[in-house]
């Protein structure tokens, strides 16, 4: 494990100050087809045709806020995601640095993010920020963080709110690992899953159970709890 970074307070502070008024620049840019439909809607000379069409600027305005948001995000996400299938450090690293940059555009992403799943747009995101999605899948969760860590199979569904992590934070620092999801998999309506965890095809993951890290489901099980544990095996039986 490698030493914690020197003067990581300081950079932490300097990046702040650069980055945030760039995610902010982000949302404004996204905005401008919405702003120039309204102004357009305005030169309209009578005044009740005038306001119809200043509310429906203003919303496909919004439509294409959104739209713009996870696209320019997502192109960010496809330049600067780290390419790594497990990795531990002090908090203080650079590793978190990364880590950090990535969960801000990821933020950036859900107020769109949040009225786009599940739908294409909401997997197209997924992917530019380097999830791997089976066909079919159905992704129904914002909360997928750090989706280049994240590997979800064919026809698999991500309930409502349920929380996919490929990082935690310990005593001991972060700790990054790829989260496997196998396909026909079902993960419940506010589940979370931690890094590291592989769950085999046709599995279940009741809703409000919490996976630990590294915990590996068998295929055809459920699981349920918190902590998660097997609730029924495979074959139908009951863990004794």
């Amino acid at each position: 494990m490698t030493k914690p970074m020197k003067h990581f307070g300081i950079i932490q502070m300097t990046l702040s100050i650069l980055v945030m008024p760039c995610g902010f620049l982000v949302w404004g840019m996204a905005a401008i087809p919405g702003i120039w439909m309204f102004q357009e809607a305005g030169t309209l000379d009578e005044g009740g045709l005038r306001l119809v069409a200043q509310g429906a600027a203003v919303g496909m305005g919004l439509l294409f806020w959104c739209l713009l948001d996870l696209l320019i995000i997502g192109i960010f996400g496809m330049i600067l995601r780290p390419r790594i299938e497990s990795a531990q450090a002090p908090t203080q690293s650079w590793l978190t640095v990364r880590w950090g940059f990535m969960s801000l555009f990821h933020r950036l992403a859900l107020p769109s993010l949040k009225w786009m799943v599940p739908s294409f747009i909401g997997d197209i995101y997924f992917r530019m920020m380097g999830a791997k999605i089976g066909k079919g899948a159905h992704l129904n969760s914002p909360a997928i963080n750090d989706a280049y860590m994240v590997e979800i199979g064919e026809k698999t569904v991500i309930g409502g709110d349920a929380v996919i992590n490929g990082h935690l934070f310990e005593n001991n620092g972060i700790h990054m690992a790829k989260v496997k999801i196998g396909s026909r998999c079902l993960i419940g309506t506010q589940a979370q899953v931690n890094p590291g965890c592989i769950i085999g095809d046709g599995a279940v993951i009741a809703s409000k159970a919490v996976l630990p890290k590294h915990t590996e489901v068998p295929a055809g099980e459920v699981w349920g709890g918190i902590p998660a544990k097997c609730i029924r095996r495979a074959d139908g039986s009951k863990p004794e």
